[in-house]
């Protein structure tokens, strides 16, 4: 008696399913998709389409959006590997309609309508609002590092990159003068050779990294020059020379800078990013989140710190909910000590929320914190922005609100991050970065919603 296996004959014939309808089960992402996308509105990419019905007929935007979105959603944002899913994934066939746009057609529509693309953020935050997922009593805010589509050893001094500038001039050169006693003063000859066209885009981020080092460095030249003139009002006004060290000279505080700052010539927006493993070349990642862990607000900077998006932050997800129309106002924000200033704390607007902000980024000097009691009694007039807040966290209220920071927004970048692969951007420049960015976190919403399950408008395309 032999083994009992099933059958394996590559050469059977099968009837395959007629109907796309038929691929996937009911309840698939994909046809969630395809039901949110018809929720949104699209008006902005349609209006860049001619309206006569002339030239080649382009893909469904509809068809593209909810592509790009199921592609997100499962953390595949190479435009090369969604063109091959388009021929071998079931769910990317039936969102494709069998059509399969190739990968310089989706990284086009993905560049023409970046702004369009992130806009959509608060067109999802509303279907989840709707849906009765977004409750924004309490929310947290943090920033998150991301890798920049750049190495850390493609970062150059303003001399190293005057130098390469110089270097590829003088070739730009030689080559022109090839060319001339090739063709003669008057003729053209052909095309650029793709070597050349290379070193002209790469002289061109060069020249961008240039220019950022020289504007920092006459930043840097006039904010030392005010010291420098604040200091001698002051002892003009006293007749005593002030306390303290005499700041250093405008100019040489600009040559250090010269000197020693770097700027990335891959990836010239992007920053050197300190995290707890080490540097990294990169963007600051925003977002604040709420309880049931929906973005309300997100936002991509080039700052490492953290300290100055906490307003701005803010700012934008109260005006987030207001564009939704969502009947609760933020209540309670949460913040870790990276944005904990005096001026932060002083800053707080009488209609924005209650802030809740760490004040110790030391974990020993917090445990120390936590050991203390609870405050009583009246607060005292004399504290400070700071003290008062430390008095708040230590409150029972205070802390039972802050425990729940950490289990608020920081899972939101693991399952971003790690759950879904999306650690370093596919794209360069601040702006590209940001629309990532922003799709992203709309991916993240709409994976929110649809395991949620309160769409009432999902699998409604399926009736008949």
């Amino acid at each position: 008696m032999g083994y009992n296996f099933l059958s394996c004959d590559r050469n059977q014939l099968y009837l395959m399913p007629p109907a796309l309808q038929d691929w996937l089960p009911e309840g698939d992402l994909a046809w969630f998709l395809l039901d949110a996308v018809a929720q949104m509105d699209l008006t902005a990419i349609e209006e860049t389409y001619r309206r006569d019905g002339w030239g080649q007929a382009a893909y469904d935007p509809t068809m593209m959006v909810a592509l790009l979105l199921y592609a997100y959603c499962l953390g595949e944002r190479s435009s090369r590997q969604i063109e091959r899913l388009c021929e071998r994934d079931i769910a990317f066939r039936v969102i494709a309609a069998n059509q399969r746009p190739d990968h310089t057609t989706l990284a086009r529509f993905r560049k023409t309508h970046e702004t369009a693309l992130a806009a959509l953020f608060t067109d999802v935050l509303r279907l989840c609002a709707e849906a009765g997922v977004v409750k924004v009593g309490v929310v947290a805010l943090d920033g998150t590092k991301i890798k920049a589509d750049a190495a850390l050893a493609a970062n150059r001094t303003a001399g190293a990159i005057t130098a390469a500038v110089h270097e590829m001039l003088l070739e730009a050169q030689g080559a022109d003068d090839a060319e001339d006693r090739l063709y003669g003063t008057q003729r053209r000859g052909d095309e650029l050779p793709k070597a050349l066209q290379t070193r002209e885009s790469r002289r061109a981020r060069l020249q961008a990294c240039q220019a950022r080092l020289q504007q920092e460095a006459e930043v840097a030249q006039t904010t030392q020059q005010a010291k420098h003139d604040t200091r001698q009002a002051e002892e003009a006004v006293t007749g005593q020379k002030p306390r303290g060290r005499k700041p250093k000279a405008a100019q040489v505080v600009a040559d250090e800078i010269t000197a020693t700052a770097k700027a990335n010539v891959t990836d010239p927006d992007s920053r050197i990013m300190k995290t707890q493993s080490g540097d990294v070349q990169g963007y600051n990642a925003q977002a604040v989140v709420t309880a049931e862990q929906v973005i309300v607000a997100a936002e991509l900077t080039q700052q490492a710190n953290d300290l100055h998006q906490l307003h701005p932050m803010l700012t934008q997800a109260r005006e987030n909910v207001q564009a939704i129309d969502h009947a609760q106002a933020i209540g309670i924000a949460l913040a870790d000590a990276g944005y904990c200033s005096e001026a932060n704390l002083t800053e707080m607007v009488p209609e924005g929320p209650e802030l809740l902000v760490a004040t110790n980024k030391d974990w020993k000097q917090r445990k120390a914190q936590r050991d203390q009691p609870p405050p009583r009694g009246r607060i005292p007039k004399c504290l400070t922005a700071r003290e008062r807040m430390d008095r708040a966290l230590l409150t029972k209220r205070g802390r039972r609100l802050y425990k729940r920071r950490g289990q608020t927004v920081e899972p939101v970048f693991g399952q971003i991050k790690v759950g879904r692969g999306c650690d370093r951007f596919m794209r360069r420049g601040e702006q590209a970065c940001a629309s990532e960015w922003k799709l992203l976190c709309t991916t993240h919403n709409l994976l929110k919603l649809w395991r949620s399950g309160k769409a009432s408008w999902a699998n409604q395309h399926r009736g008949g």
